[in-house]
Protein backbone atom coordinates (compact mmCIF):
# COMPACT_ATOMS: atom_id res chain seq x y z
CA UNK A 1 0.00 0.00 0.00
CA UNK A 2 1.40 3.43 -1.37
CA UNK A 3 2.48 5.60 1.83
CA UNK A 4 1.32 9.45 2.07
CA UNK A 5 4.56 11.92 1.05
CA UNK A 6 4.97 13.88 4.08
CA UNK A 7 8.03 17.09 3.16
CA UNK A 8 9.70 18.87 6.54
CA UNK A 9 11.51 21.57 5.70
CA UNK A 10 13.45 22.27 9.54
CA UNK A 11 14.64 25.48 10.86
CA UNK A 12 15.72 26.38 14.51
CA UNK A 13 13.21 27.21 16.10
CA UNK A 14 9.95 25.24 13.80
CA UNK A 15 9.69 23.12 10.72
CA UNK A 16 7.01 23.86 8.15
CA UNK A 17 5.23 20.50 6.96
CA UNK A 18 3.67 19.46 3.75
CA UNK A 19 1.28 16.72 3.00
CA UNK A 20 1.71 15.79 -1.06
CA UNK A 21 -2.24 14.48 -1.68
CA UNK A 22 -1.81 14.20 -5.46
CA UNK A 23 -1.04 16.32 -8.43
CA UNK A 24 -0.20 20.12 -7.15
CA UNK A 25 -2.30 19.90 -4.19
CA UNK A 26 -0.43 20.13 -0.17
CA UNK A 27 -1.85 20.22 3.41
CA UNK A 28 0.40 22.66 4.93
CA UNK A 29 1.14 23.64 8.91
CA UNK A 30 3.90 25.33 10.52
CA UNK A 31 5.07 23.70 14.26
CA UNK A 32 7.50 24.77 16.36
CA UNK A 33 11.06 22.48 16.67
CA UNK A 34 10.61 20.80 20.16
CA UNK A 35 9.20 18.29 21.45
CA UNK A 36 5.75 19.24 21.77
CA UNK A 37 6.16 19.98 18.42
CA UNK A 38 6.62 16.62 17.62
CA UNK A 39 4.01 15.53 19.47
CA UNK A 40 1.26 17.57 17.90
CA UNK A 41 2.84 16.53 14.15
CA UNK A 42 1.90 12.78 15.02
CA UNK A 43 -1.79 14.14 15.78
CA UNK A 44 -2.28 16.25 12.75
CA UNK A 45 -0.55 13.54 10.47
CA UNK A 46 -2.88 11.06 11.85
CA UNK A 47 -5.99 11.59 9.43
CA UNK A 48 -3.49 10.58 6.63
CA UNK A 49 -2.22 7.42 7.82
CA UNK A 50 0.37 5.65 6.57
CA UNK A 51 3.11 8.45 5.87
CA UNK A 52 6.21 8.42 4.26
CA UNK A 53 8.23 11.66 5.64
CA UNK A 54 11.56 13.29 4.39
CA UNK A 55 13.45 15.97 5.54
CA UNK A 56 16.78 17.25 4.50
CA UNK A 57 19.90 16.42 6.44
CA UNK A 58 20.53 20.24 8.77
CA UNK A 59 22.37 18.41 11.62
CA UNK A 60 21.32 18.91 15.17
CA UNK A 61 18.29 21.01 13.74
CA UNK A 62 16.73 17.42 12.17
CA UNK A 63 18.55 14.65 14.00
CA UNK A 64 16.01 15.17 17.27
CA UNK A 65 12.68 15.61 15.19
CA UNK A 66 14.18 12.36 12.71
CA UNK A 67 14.96 10.25 15.62
CA UNK A 68 11.61 10.72 17.28
CA UNK A 69 9.62 9.86 13.98
CA UNK A 70 11.53 6.87 13.77
CA UNK A 71 10.85 5.60 17.29
CA UNK A 72 7.76 6.00 17.10
CA UNK A 73 7.56 3.42 13.89
CA UNK A 74 7.28 6.31 11.15
CA UNK A 75 9.05 5.43 7.97
CA UNK A 76 11.34 8.52 7.74
CA UNK A 77 14.39 9.30 5.18
CA UNK A 78 17.06 11.91 5.59
CA UNK A 79 18.34 12.88 2.88
CA UNK A 80 21.27 15.40 1.48
CA UNK A 81 20.04 18.85 0.50
CA UNK A 82 22.30 18.50 -2.72
CA UNK A 83 19.79 16.60 -3.71
CA UNK A 84 16.22 18.34 -2.81
CA UNK A 85 17.83 21.71 -4.32
CA UNK A 86 19.30 19.65 -7.95
CA UNK A 87 15.07 18.27 -7.76
CA UNK A 88 14.04 22.01 -7.10
CA UNK A 89 16.15 23.09 -10.10
CA UNK A 90 14.69 20.49 -12.32
CA UNK A 91 11.30 21.14 -11.51
CA UNK A 92 11.70 25.00 -12.19
CA UNK A 93 11.41 25.96 -8.68
CA UNK A 94 11.54 29.81 -9.15
CA UNK A 95 11.23 31.01 -5.21
CA UNK A 96 12.82 30.19 -1.89
CA UNK A 97 10.21 30.06 1.25
CA UNK A 98 10.10 27.66 4.21
CA UNK A 99 6.62 26.33 2.78
CA UNK A 100 7.67 26.36 -0.58
CA UNK A 101 10.56 23.62 0.63
CA UNK A 102 8.29 21.39 2.43
CA UNK A 103 6.48 21.21 -0.76
CA UNK A 104 9.11 20.26 -2.69
CA UNK A 105 10.52 17.73 -0.23
CA UNK A 106 7.29 16.03 -0.04
CA UNK A 107 7.11 15.82 -3.90
CA UNK A 108 10.40 14.32 -4.12
CA UNK A 109 9.62 11.71 -1.55
CA UNK A 110 6.87 11.02 -3.60
CA UNK A 111 8.25 10.58 -6.83
CA UNK A 112 11.60 8.94 -5.75
CA UNK A 113 11.19 7.09 -2.52
CA UNK A 114 14.10 7.54 -0.83
CA UNK A 115 15.72 5.14 1.26
CA UNK A 116 14.71 4.84 4.77
CA UNK A 117 16.75 6.35 7.83
CA UNK A 118 17.56 4.88 10.86
CA UNK A 119 18.90 6.21 14.24
CA UNK A 120 22.44 5.71 14.89
CA UNK A 121 22.43 3.51 18.78
CA UNK A 122 22.47 5.82 21.14
CA UNK A 123 26.05 5.43 22.65
CA UNK A 124 27.41 6.50 19.14
CA UNK A 125 25.24 9.18 19.20
CA UNK A 126 26.65 10.27 22.24
CA UNK A 127 29.80 10.15 21.33
CA UNK A 128 29.39 12.41 18.52
CA UNK A 129 28.18 15.14 20.91
CA UNK A 130 30.85 14.94 22.20
CA UNK A 131 33.41 15.14 19.60
CA UNK A 132 31.18 17.83 18.27
CA UNK A 133 31.53 19.42 21.34
CA UNK A 134 35.54 19.17 21.33
CA UNK A 135 36.16 20.33 17.79
CA UNK A 136 34.05 23.72 18.77
CA UNK A 137 35.93 23.95 22.11
CA UNK A 138 39.10 23.69 20.38
CA UNK A 139 37.95 26.10 17.33
CA UNK A 140 36.81 28.94 20.21
CA UNK A 141 40.44 28.59 22.21
CA UNK A 142 42.20 29.52 18.88
CA UNK A 143 39.55 32.27 18.32
CA UNK A 144 40.60 33.57 21.92
CA UNK A 145 44.15 32.83 21.25
CA UNK A 146 44.50 34.85 18.31
CA UNK A 147 43.25 37.48 19.83
CA UNK A 148 45.24 37.93 22.71
CA UNK A 149 47.78 38.40 19.95
CA UNK A 150 46.41 41.50 18.91
CA UNK A 151 44.49 42.97 21.97
CA UNK A 152 44.97 45.90 24.04
CA UNK A 153 46.98 45.15 27.41
CA UNK A 154 43.26 46.40 29.08
CA UNK A 155 41.96 42.93 28.03
CA UNK A 156 44.38 40.85 28.34
CA UNK A 157 43.48 39.05 31.84
CA UNK A 158 40.14 38.96 30.50
CA UNK A 159 41.35 36.66 27.49
CA UNK A 160 43.67 34.77 29.27
CA UNK A 161 41.32 33.57 31.93
CA UNK A 162 38.88 32.63 28.80
CA UNK A 163 41.82 30.61 27.12
CA UNK A 164 42.14 28.75 30.86
CA UNK A 165 38.70 27.55 31.09
CA UNK A 166 38.11 26.84 27.38
CA UNK A 167 41.43 24.47 28.05
CA UNK A 168 39.76 23.14 31.08
CA UNK A 169 36.91 22.58 29.27
CA UNK A 170 38.87 20.55 26.53
CA UNK A 171 40.99 18.77 29.45
CA UNK A 172 37.19 17.73 30.67
CA UNK A 173 36.18 16.49 27.38
CA UNK A 174 38.76 14.72 26.59
CA UNK A 175 38.21 12.63 29.50
CA UNK A 176 34.61 12.13 28.96
CA UNK A 177 35.37 10.84 25.33
CA UNK A 178 38.09 8.38 26.75
CA UNK A 179 35.98 6.92 29.60
CA UNK A 180 32.69 6.65 27.15
CA UNK A 181 34.55 4.68 24.75
CA UNK A 182 35.91 2.84 27.55
CA UNK A 183 32.73 1.81 28.55
CA UNK A 184 31.15 0.42 25.69
CA UNK A 185 32.53 -3.00 24.45
CA UNK A 186 32.10 -2.17 21.38
CA UNK A 187 33.35 1.46 21.06
CA UNK A 188 36.53 0.12 22.63
CA UNK A 189 37.29 -2.85 20.64
CA UNK A 190 37.05 -0.59 17.22
CA UNK A 191 38.81 1.98 18.83
CA UNK A 192 41.71 -0.78 19.05
CA UNK A 193 41.21 -1.59 15.68
CA UNK A 194 41.59 1.27 13.89
CA UNK A 195 44.75 2.61 16.35
CA UNK A 196 46.57 -0.82 14.80
CA UNK A 197 46.86 1.44 11.82
CA UNK A 198 50.22 3.47 11.86
CA UNK A 199 49.02 7.31 11.89
CA UNK A 200 45.52 6.99 13.12
CA UNK A 201 46.12 8.00 17.24
CA UNK A 202 43.55 8.43 19.38
CA UNK A 203 41.97 11.82 17.84
CA UNK A 204 41.31 9.99 14.68
CA UNK A 205 39.79 7.11 15.70
CA UNK A 206 37.62 9.05 18.26
CA UNK A 207 36.40 10.99 15.06
CA UNK A 208 35.90 7.79 12.48
CA UNK A 209 33.90 6.28 15.54
CA UNK A 210 31.60 9.65 15.80
CA UNK A 211 31.39 10.29 12.14
CA UNK A 212 31.67 7.17 9.88
CA UNK A 213 30.12 4.85 12.48
CA UNK A 214 28.94 1.76 12.33
CA UNK A 215 31.01 0.40 9.00
CA UNK A 216 28.48 -1.70 7.98
CA UNK A 217 26.56 0.46 6.20
CA UNK A 218 29.28 1.26 3.42
CA UNK A 219 28.87 -2.04 0.85
CA UNK A 220 32.66 -1.33 0.11
CA UNK A 221 35.92 1.28 0.87
CA UNK A 222 34.84 3.49 -1.84
CA UNK A 223 31.25 4.46 -0.57
CA UNK A 224 33.28 5.92 2.51
CA UNK A 225 35.76 7.61 1.20
CA UNK A 226 32.77 9.18 -1.23
CA UNK A 227 31.29 9.74 2.59
CA UNK A 228 34.58 12.04 3.64
CA UNK A 229 34.00 13.56 0.01
CA UNK A 230 37.39 12.47 -1.19
CA UNK A 231 36.44 10.76 -4.17
CA UNK A 232 37.84 12.34 -7.42
CA UNK A 233 35.22 14.15 -9.66
CA UNK A 234 36.62 14.05 -13.22
CA UNK A 235 35.81 17.11 -15.37
CA UNK A 236 35.13 16.35 -19.24
CA UNK A 237 34.32 19.80 -20.03
CA UNK A 238 36.21 22.88 -21.63
CA UNK A 239 39.50 23.52 -20.70
CA UNK A 240 39.58 21.59 -17.98
CA UNK A 241 39.07 18.50 -19.94
CA UNK A 242 40.91 15.35 -18.43
CA UNK A 243 41.24 16.87 -14.50
CA UNK A 244 40.01 15.90 -11.75
CA UNK A 245 39.58 17.28 -8.13
CA UNK A 246 38.44 15.79 -5.12
CA UNK A 247 34.34 16.14 -5.13
CA UNK A 248 34.09 17.34 -1.20
CA UNK A 249 30.46 16.60 -1.50
CA UNK A 250 30.98 14.67 1.75
CA UNK A 251 31.51 15.16 5.40
CA UNK A 252 33.83 18.11 5.99
CA UNK A 253 34.56 17.12 10.36
CA UNK A 254 35.38 13.90 8.75
CA UNK A 255 37.54 14.77 5.93
CA UNK A 256 39.75 17.64 7.88
CA UNK A 257 39.84 14.92 10.89
CA UNK A 258 42.17 12.92 8.46
CA UNK A 259 44.42 15.48 6.86
CA UNK A 260 46.61 15.81 9.47
CA UNK A 261 46.75 11.87 10.24
CA UNK A 262 47.71 11.63 6.49
CA UNK A 263 50.36 13.70 6.50
CA UNK A 264 51.91 11.56 9.38
CA UNK A 265 51.00 8.03 7.24
CA UNK A 266 53.26 9.07 4.91
CA UNK A 267 56.00 8.49 6.94
CA UNK A 268 55.32 6.28 9.13
CA UNK A 269 52.78 3.81 7.05
CA UNK A 270 54.06 0.82 4.84
CA UNK A 271 50.85 1.69 2.90
CA UNK A 272 50.59 4.97 2.47
CA UNK A 273 54.32 5.50 2.15
CA UNK A 274 54.58 3.17 -0.87
CA UNK A 275 51.60 4.66 -2.43
CA UNK A 276 53.61 8.29 -1.93
CA UNK A 277 56.40 6.82 -3.53
CA UNK A 278 54.70 6.05 -6.67
CA UNK A 279 52.50 8.93 -7.17
CA UNK A 280 55.99 11.02 -6.66
CA UNK A 281 57.28 9.36 -9.50
CA UNK A 282 54.65 10.04 -11.69
CA UNK A 283 55.31 13.58 -10.73
CA UNK A 284 52.01 13.52 -8.51
CA UNK A 285 52.94 14.24 -4.85
CA UNK A 286 51.64 17.51 -3.18
CA UNK A 287 47.74 17.78 -3.25
CA UNK A 288 47.07 14.85 -5.11
CA UNK A 289 49.32 12.63 -3.39
CA UNK A 290 48.10 13.96 0.02
CA UNK A 291 44.24 13.26 -0.69
CA UNK A 292 45.78 9.88 -2.13
CA UNK A 293 47.36 9.48 1.67
CA UNK A 294 43.48 10.54 2.90
CA UNK A 295 41.62 8.10 0.97
CA UNK A 296 44.05 5.26 1.74
CA UNK A 297 43.87 5.48 5.13
CA UNK A 298 40.26 5.57 5.42
CA UNK A 299 40.45 2.54 3.49
CA UNK A 300 42.54 0.86 6.15
CA UNK A 301 40.31 1.98 9.04
CA UNK A 302 37.40 0.67 6.40
CA UNK A 303 39.56 -2.62 6.44
CA UNK A 304 39.85 -3.36 9.87
CA UNK A 305 36.64 -2.95 11.13
CA UNK A 306 34.49 -5.12 8.54
CA UNK A 307 36.98 -7.68 8.91
CA UNK A 308 37.33 -7.10 12.78
CA UNK A 309 41.16 -7.81 12.86
CA UNK A 310 44.08 -5.52 13.62
CA UNK A 311 46.39 -4.10 10.77
CA UNK A 312 48.62 -6.32 9.19
CA UNK A 313 51.01 -4.13 6.59
CA UNK A 314 51.96 -7.67 4.97
CA UNK A 315 47.77 -8.70 4.15
CA UNK A 316 47.72 -5.13 2.94
CA UNK A 317 51.00 -5.19 0.74
CA UNK A 318 49.90 -8.53 -0.67
CA UNK A 319 46.08 -7.16 -1.75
Amino acid sequence: MAKTAVGIDVAKLKFDVAVWIGRKKFKTKVLPNTPAGFTQLLKWLNPYGACHICLEATGSYSTALATFLADNGIQVSVENPARIHAFGQSELSRNKTDQGDAKMIALYCAMHTPALWAPAPLSERQLTALVRHLGNLEEMKRMQENRQLVADEVVQPSLTEIIAALKQQIKETKQKIRAHIANDPDLKKNKQLLESIPGIGEILSCSLLAYAGDMSKFSNSKEIVAYAGLNPKLCESGLFKGRSRISKTGHVALRKAVYMPALAAISCNAIVKAQWGRLVLRHKGGKIGICAAMRKLLQLAYGVLKSGMPFDAKIALAS
